[in-house]
């Protein structure tokens, strides 16, 4: 089995200036847009902007409240208090008690007038509940009202994105040596799942399994067709450890290939890496996707790639930049993104190909190092 990764280094740890750093940030640009703040509630704004996660997720309202003309406020249920001032970034705490209305207590930390961006995660409950206290407050979803709140890392981040990475790779490397023929897409993907875990991921959050015809569908949800000699085999799974995510692609062959199977890995080997090559700064995200989009035609299989070259990749599997057509957004040194190129033969096979890539001053840097060689198992 490959050694599992040595998790992120000290340094690596997030601090409460780290945090307080991004509360000041959002608010800021809370307030260039126009917003009289932001507010997050639980879900990945939270855990991002001031490192807390409460224990279990409920009705009770919690909610994080950024103002760039006062200080961070972290409103939370009474009997969550502890656990909220244990948080890493530093707020101020509110609590309301059970039998006192929180939309009241929220309106106290509000601009009846004002409009808020606010987490997509939050809950129509709570959203509709501020709403009730403070029918002249409007609100927009972050996702629209500040799309690039989450997309740049720092050099922490990237570090956490890139032991994710590695953690993946183990994981990729250690299936290679297990037995595909004759069992099923679900018992690979378990397996998948299993070592992302033993490499320490505290969650997997996809297992994709495609062999056969099963891997010419782009969408294919792993299913219970056996694997046979002869098969390729997509696999696409990542999940997230120490709060960030991992996800890579790769398509082995169960026995030797065909040279029109290793013909066509080849162009897809191709068009990424020409993907790769074009990631620097200032590139807008459409054209990274044209070059692997332009390799594929050029071979001969023009309109059987990927839906899209790539996605950002951070506290959440999939979020902003989007590295598609009709993205015009530039690319920026630290966004972190997948980097998939395929082709899908339907009733055939599909080959994919994907790493988590960063963005640097002076180009691409992968996060996955795993072969991207068709690999050959049994």
């Amino acid at each position: 089995m490959t050694e599992t990764p040595a998790a992120f280094t000290e340094q690596d740890h997030f601090t409460e200036q780290d945090y307080a750093l991004r509360m000041d940030r959002a608010a800021r640009e809370a307030a260039v847009v126009g917003l009289a703040g932001l507010l997050a509630t639980p879900g990945p704004d939270l855990m991002w902007l001031c490192g807390y996660r409460p224990a279990a997720a409920t009705e009770h309202l919690t909610l994080l409240v950024l103002t760039a003309d006062s200080e961070p406020r972290l409103l939370v249920p009474a009997s969550e208090r502890p656990d909220a001032e244990g948080a890493p970034g530093a707020v101020r705490i509110s609590a309301w008690k059970d039998g006192q209305d929180p939309y009241a207590a929220a309106a106290g930390l509000l601009r009846p007038h004002g409009r808020y961006g606010v987490s997509d995660s939050t809950w129509a409950l709570h959203l509709l509940g501020l709403q009730e206290v403070l029918p002249l407050t409007t609100y927009r979803p972050l996702s629209t009202a500040l799309p690039m709140l989450r997309v740049v890392k720092d050099e922490h981040e990237v570090a956490r994105l890139a032991a994710a990475g590695a953690a993946a790779d183990a994981a990729y490397d250690d299936v290679l040596s297990l037995r595909f023929a004759g069992r099923r897409e679900t018992d690979v993907a378990a397996d998948l799942g299993r070592l992302l875990r033993e490499h320490g991921h505290g969650r997997v959050d996809f297992t994709v399994v495609g062999s056969g015809p099963d891997g010419a569908d782009p969408h294919h949800r792993t299913g219970r067709r056996t694997l046979t000699a002869g098969d390729m085999v997509v696999l696409d799974f990542g999940g997230h450890r120490d709060g960030y995510g991992s996800g890579i692609t790769r398509t082995v062959h169960v026995g030797e290939p065909t040279a029109e199977e290793r013909r066509v890995h080849e162009v897809v080997q191709d068009a990424q890496q020409a993907a790769f090559e074009a990631v620097r700064p200032d590139v807008p995200c459409q054209d990274v996707d044209r070059v692997a989009r332009t390799v594929i035609t050029d071979a001969g299989y023009g309109g059987r790639g990927v839906p899209r070259t790539g996605h950002g990749i951070g506290v959440t599997a999939h979020e902003a930049p989007h590295l598609a057509e009709g993205e015009e957004q530039p690319l920026l040194p630290g966004m972190c993104f997948s980097l998939v190129a395929g082709i899908h033969l339907p009733g055939r096979f599909g080959i994919r190909l994907g790493d988590v890539v960063t963005c640097t001053e002076t180009g691409g840097r992968r996060l996955n190092t795993a072969s991207r060689e068709l690999a050959v198992v049994k």
